[in-house]
């Protein structure tokens, strides 16, 4: 398998999309945060100085896939079509569970939008607890579905 993102001399390069056919397309990706229980216990309580943490990361995480094309080098731009931003509070991890769902109709897949989307949220989260809790965790961040497009569709 090569990678597409390099030319045969090995440089970087915008993947050249314009031979290939605008499909419907969505991605879904997931990450999760882990704090504190205290740290818990005030986001879940809506304790949080800086205001209502869930609906400020699941705004952030919105903006954030409509920017992907500008944080990362060699996105496309895309016209998204939709970008919906799910925070769960889990008493389990403690912790918030974040899943982002990104469509487009274009020339390439919206990976990229729904992980830069899963990744702000818990930036988000973790800016608006850390006064509380700097030992937070963000991990698990991964593609859990993409479909539409020629390489067809992929499910974790």
């Amino acid at each position: 398998m090569s990678l597409t993102h390099f030319d045969t001399k090995g440089d970087a390069h915008m993947v050249d999309v314009s031979d290939k056919a605008a499909t419907s397309r969505i991605a879904t990706a997931e990450g999760h945060i882990t704090m504190a229980p205290e740290t818990f216990e005030i986001i879940s309580e809506g304790r949080a100085k800086k205001g209502d943490v869930l609906a400020v990361a699941r705004l952030a995480g919105i903006m954030g896939a409509k920017k992907t094309p500008d944080l990362i080098p060699l996105c496309h731009p895309l016209p998204v079509t939709k970008v919906a931003v799910e925070l769960t509070l889990d008493p389990d991890l403690p912790g918030v569970r974040i899943e982002a769902t990104v469509k487009t109709t274009g020339q390439t897949g919206v990976e990229m939008e729904a992980l830069t989307a899963v990744s702000t949220a818990a930036l988000t989260v973790y800016d608006m607890a850390k006064a509380a809790d700097k030992a937070m965790q963000i991990g698990g961040i991964r593609v859990t579905l993409k479909d539409g497009g020629k390489s067809g569709r992929y499910e974790a």
